[in-house]
């Protein structure tokens, strides 16, 4: 990766890049407050798991809309990884509008700090899209169509992460990133 930005990993575009400094360079301004979408792959998620994500949600409300989506994993029942795959991946593109700021997290995406997180919303917000859609694959990870259509990857840990984990480490770090923006007192 080069260290001015960021290339997407399997993408087809690369024009997003990240300051590799510390800080937020918004922090204190007037933020677009994106309505954000998270989409995530997988199977029914534990009580635990959406306590923590509703809870999460609603403290992100006070700042912009947020959907929740959940596409199921395997929508067809395939046996072969590759096709497990492509089926996930046509179901996510279907989800996807065409004026969306598209964020796919993935274990090989843009390593960021919370600082950096916040700065990725405020540029967003100067994209001229209408909302901020965030993608959490499924076990086996994305497929080519959304990898060419996000426009940055990134990664939310050097570990891999099941969806469920995954999900509540991304609704806390979008909470965390809005505090950031606002100067709030939540991140030290």
């Amino acid at each position: 990766m080069a260290s001015t930005g960021i290339s997407l990993y399997a993408s087809c575009k690369s024009h997003y890049s990240n300051p590799q400094g510390k800080g937020c360079k918004y922090a204190g301004q007037s933020v677009k407050a994106l309505p954000i979408r998270i989409i995530t792959v997988g199977k029914k998620r534990s009580a635990g798991v959406q306590l923590i994500v509703d809870d999460y949600i609603d403290k992100l409300k006070h700042y912009c809309r947020v959907e929740d989506v959940r596409v199921k994993s395997n929508p067809k029942n395939a046996r072969d990884v590759m096709a497990q795959i492509v089926h996930e991946d046509m179901a996510l593109m279907d989800l996807i509008r065409s004026n969306e700021w598209v964020v796919m997290l993935d274990e090989h995406g843009l390593d960021v700090g919370s600082e950096q997180m916040a700065s990725l919303i405020g540029d967003a917000g100067n994209t001229g899209a209408s909302s901020l859609l965030f993608c959490i694959g499924g076990p086996y990870g994305h497929g080519k169509q959304l990898r060419c259509r996000a426009d940055v990857s990134i990664k939310l840990s050097s570990l891999v992460l099941n969806h469920e984990i995954a999900l509540v480490v991304l609704a806390e770090q979008l909470y965390r990133a809005w505090t950031i923006l606002k100067g709030q007192k939540y991140h030290h």
